[in-house]
């Protein structure tokens, strides 16, 4: 089957929700994808699910990760309409969202992080772009943050060395990052952000799921990697744009830090020789003092 080749009846998208001890942006994220009316307004309470009007036939996967806050009781409660799938222990980034997955019927999936407002218009944006780009195996849209101001590290290169090492000197010398996040068009990268992150199914079965040997971080870098890999491209398309508030599971996760540096130590083992591991072990505590300052 040709890449924008789908059968008649198949759905054009599923939403793939990810949370875990979130439940007030959780709700918001899940408003923001309803009806108008109830999106307006923070107060007014969901007593169903109303699928925002949308030229899209789509359905949303919520996946809770073992929350102890009632997420998943809201969403049963709240959002009927939503496929709820509670896990039984906080299973990570990629091993939860490959549930999803495999759960999900869409000609695309979507990754969303539970953190994120999506205005209208943004995901149909993102699917048009997909369907007129048929050799784009995944895309991203602007990640902006609650200021509107574009959010940094929403895609990037692979981690090498001599990246990392230029990032981190970008940083620490001249007090700006290595991309410019403020582009206006569409552009071919290296990875897009895991936070909103739609992949054309045909792909998903050529290069597999997400790598579960990644507890959480760099996933993301790996999969756009292996779809390069496999003669693909990823795009970071700005021209559609969403909300994401960032640093909500990072605050409650004390593994999460940890989790960064065991992830890339991981891909290096996946894709580099062992002069870069090397070089990757010696440049990490650098790259640490760089960035922090």
């Amino acid at each position: 089957m040709d890449a924008d080749e789908h059968p008649i009846g198949q759905l054009d998208l599923s939403v793939i929700i990810l949370s875990w001890n979130v439940r007030e942006l959780l709700r918001a994220c899940l408003r923001s994808l309803t009806d108008d009316e109830q999106r307006t307004t923070a107060d007014v309470p969901a007593s169903s699910f109303v699928l925002r009007p949308s030229s899209l036939k789509r359905e949303i996967i919520v996946l809770d990760n073992a929350s102890a806050d009632g997420s998943a009781e809201m969403v049963a409660a709240k959002f009927p309409e939503a496929k709820l799938i509670r896990n039984a222990e906080n299973l990570g980034f990629a091993r939860a969202n490959n549930i999803g997955i495999a759960a999900s019927t869409g000609r695309y999936v979507l990754l969303l992080n539970s953190d994120t407002i999506v205005p209208p218009g943004a995901l149909e944006a993102l699917v048009a772009f997909m369907d007129a780009h048929p050799q784009a195996a995944a895309c991203s849209p602007r990640l902006r943050q609650l200021d509107g101001a574009p959010q940094p590290y929403a895609f990037g290169c692979d981690p090498s060395p001599g990246y990392l090492l230029r990032r981190g000197l970008a940083r620490a010398l001249f007090r700006r990052p290595l991309h410019d996040w403020a582009v206006a068009e569409p552009i071919q990268v290296d990875w897009v952000s895991g936070a909103c992150l739609l992949v054309r199914r045909a792909v998903i079965e050529q290069v597999g799921a997400l790598d579960e040997a990644m507890f959480m971080y760099f996933e993301d870098n790996d999969w756009c990697r292996r779809m390069r890999l496999a003669g693909w491209q990823v795009w970071y398309v700005p021209t559609a744009a969403i909300t994401h508030i960032g640093g909500a599971g990072l605050k409650q996760n004390p593994r999460a830090r940890a989790a960064y540096h065991q992830s890339l130590t991981y891909f290096y083992r996946k894709y580099y020789g062992w002069g870069n591991r090397l070089l990757l072990k010696g440049l990490l505590p650098i790259y640490r003092q760089l960035v922090r300052h």
